[in-house]
């Protein structure tokens, strides 16, 4: 998690202005939005609210945070915190 931060996904927009996007929530940053489409997106599927992400490169703009890049959390994330 060194490179990015765990957020879980409230909800899901299939029809944002550059295409489909997810708002999710992270303890220590608060709302971040990510597009669901390559480059941002890398999964073969796509979260549903509930899921947690693992969002980095956030970028601070008028609306709020957006990341830059977004995968789903694994267990490596799971233990890389437990370590810390």
């Amino acid at each position: 998690m060194s490179t990015g931060y765990s957020a879980i996904v409230q909800n899901v927009f299939p029809n944002g202005n550059h295409g489909p996007y997810a708002l999710a929530t992270s303890d220590s940053i608060g709302f971040i939005t990510f597009l669901l489409a390559p480059p941002v997106w890398s999964e073969n599927s796509k979260p549903e609210p509930g899921t947690y992400v693992v969002l980095s490169d956030l970028t601070k703009k008028r609306a709020g945070w957006r990341a830059g890049s977004a995968r789903f959390f694994r267990p490596a994330d799971e233990q890389e915190r437990k370590e810390k």
